[in-house]
């Protein structure tokens, strides 16, 4: 049985074990380019959470062990497509007539980072060999030269020889920086903002750019409080006084779960209020709503039909409806706070029969 089976099996239990532990579960128990094990740990890592990526990494660095260096790598990559890049995985060992990389992270903008991972900076890093790692790939059209740059990743807070090794070479303008742990945190700001525009400036914190102005990254700091904010609920000052109508909970993986447990998938957070499974192939948008009384009958003459304002079908999503099998998921968040009676029914509709006709008069 495969690791990803094995987890889907028993989760709890499999989340519980050390890394090195799951690796032995990989195929034959060994980290190597191309085998098994190594697709099967990929795979796993592609859809657990974040928090335990992190967890998995501080195993990593904390208790060395034959090919911790290589699960490591396999994190920081799978912490790239968490980050919303295209990830190729590079070697774990070079090899002649091989480009020795660890990673490929491609932006949306179209800018490519070539990922080297170092769980410590003990060791001098030949720059030059990074350097020449770019120089092929534009040779062989992987990446444009002006379109790509390098990133070192280490697992130790304590960089200051690296960081002086790199501003005192040539490279100083293509390489940058930065340790596992601060990687971790952009990774988790991802998950909780939204806005579009903030994601694209902790993209480019990656790529080096001449930092001695500091708006930009003012303007992170002001983009992701301000999207944070938003989520704040603001308390009426009639409301004050008056008992709470149920415990809140956190309304986006309450709903995450129960929606994972119903269609028997498993969702990764790719922001505040977008999540999918790791093939992409089903999507969840959960978007947080303010209570709201329900408003009274109103009638619309272009159907002569009774609605609400809070459920309402125009005349061409009726047609567009009509088209297609219809899906209604039938929830209830008023029961136990938010998402408690999440996914309480699903019900789904051909056309021209009775039930579809039906639930079009209701909608």
């Amino acid at each position: 049985m495969s690791l990803i089976d094995l987890w889907k099996n028993s989760k709890n239990q499999i989340e519980e074990k050390h890394i090195q532990q799951l690796i032995a579960f990989s195929g034959d128990g060994q980290l190597k380019d191309g085998n098994n094990a190594s697709t099967e740990f990929r795979e796993f890592l592609s859809n657990i959470s974040s928090n335990l990526l992190i967890k998995y990494a501080n195993q990593c660095l904390e208790d060395s062990f034959n090919g911790s260096g290589f699960a490591l790598q396999d994190i920081v990559n799978q912490v790239g497509a968490r980050l919303g890049f295209e990830v190729s995985y590079g070697r774990y060992r070079g090899t002649s007539g091989q480009i020795g990389y660890d990673g490929l992270w491609k932006f949306p903008s179209g800018h490519t980072i070539i990922v080297e991972v170092k769980t410590t900076d003990a060791y001098r890093i030949d720059l030059n060999t990074i350097a020449n790692y770019i120089k092929q790939l534009t040779k062989n059209d992987t990446v444009a030269e002006q379109e790509s740059s390098a990133l070192i990743i280490v697992g130790r807070k304590g960089t200051g020889d690296l960081e002086a090794q790199i501003r005192g070479s040539r490279h100083a303008w293509d390489m940058r920086l930065i340790s596992v742990d601060a990687l971790m945190s952009l990774m988790k700001l991802k998950e909780n903002v939204e806005d579009p525009k903030t994601i694209q400036k902790i993209h480019d914190v990656l790529i080096p750019r001449e930092f001695t102005k500091l708006d930009e990254i003012i303007e992170i700091v002001f983009s992701t409080a301000e999207d944070v904010k938003e989520e704040e609920p603001i308390e009426d000052e009639e409301e004050k006084d008056k008992p709470p109508k149920f415990v809140p909970v956190s309304f986006h993986d309450a709903c995450t779960e129960r929606i994972e447990a119903h269609l028997e998938i498993s969702l990764l957070k790719k922001s505040k209020a977008s999540f999918s499974t790791s093939d992409k192939s089903t999507r969840l948008i959960c978007a947080v709503s303010k209570e709201h009384e329900r408003g009274k009958p109103t009638t619309l003459v272009y159907v002569g039909r009774y609605t609400y304002d809070l459920w309402s079908l125009t005349e061409k999503g009726r047609d567009v409806a009509k088209k297609r099998t219809v899906r209604v998921v039938v929830a209830n968040t008023q029961s136990g706070g938010y998402g408690g009676g999440f996914c309480d029914a699903e019900y789904d509709f051909e056309e021209g029969t009775d039930e579809f006709d039906e639930m079009m008069d209701r909608y």
